[in-house]
C-alpha cells in the first residue's frame, strides 16, 4: 500500500499501519517511492542517443554507457561498491532508476557535450522538426546502430 505523507489523512493511516505490523513483528518492506522519469523523457534521451550513434559510427549500447554514462555522468551513474571477490567496484546505475530532475540534468549534460566537444548539434525537447528529422536519420541507419 502506498501512502503520500504530504497529506494528514494519510500520514495518520501511515501511522496506524506500521503500528499494527511492528506489534505483529512481521516482515516489512519500506521503500520511498521518487517521481520517475516520463516516457517521453525516454524516447528524447534515445533519439539523441541514437542519433549521435549515428553521427559518431558507434553503437547506442556504445554511447549510452561509455559517452552518456560514463564519461559526461558519472556524478549521476556511477556508483562503487564492494564485492566480496574483487573489492571495491565501479557500477554503473540504470537510467530506469532516474527521477525526472535526474533525467533532465543528464540530458543537458549530454546535449552540451556533444556540441562542445563533438561538434554534434543535439536538439531540444521542442525543436520538433529536428527531432522528425534525426528519426528519419535514425530509421536509415538502424541497421549500423
Amino acid at each position: 500500500m502506498q501512502y503520500d505523507l504530504s497529506n494528514p489523512l494519510h500520514k495518520e493511516q501511515f501511522k496506524i499501519r506500521c503500528n499494527h505490523l511492528f506489534s505483529k513483528g512481521c516482515i516489512v518492506e519500506l521503500t520511498e517511492k521518487k517521481p520517475k522519469r516520463t516516457t517521453q523523457q525516454n524516447k528524447y534521451l534515445h533519439t539523441l542517443l541514437d542519433f549521435f550513434a549515428c553521427e559518431t559510427g558507434n553503437t547506442l549500447e556504445y554511447v549510452k554507457q561509455n559517452y552518456y554514462k560514463k564519461l559526461v555522468n558519472p556524478a549521476i551513474f556511477t556508483r562503487r561498491i564492494n564485492d566480496k571477490f574483487l573489492g571495491e567496484v565501479e557500477v554503473l546505475r540504470s537510467s530506469t532508476d532516474l527521477d525526472t530532475a535526474e533525467m533532465t540534468t543528464s540530458i543537458e549534460r549530454f546535449r552540451n557535450w556533444a556540441s562542445a566537444e563533438c561538434g554534434v548539434y543535439l536538439p531540444s525537447p521542442d525543436e520538433e522538426r529536428l527531432l522528425q528529422l534525426m528519426e528519419i536519420e535514425i530509421d536509415r541507419n538502424k541497421t549500423f546502430i
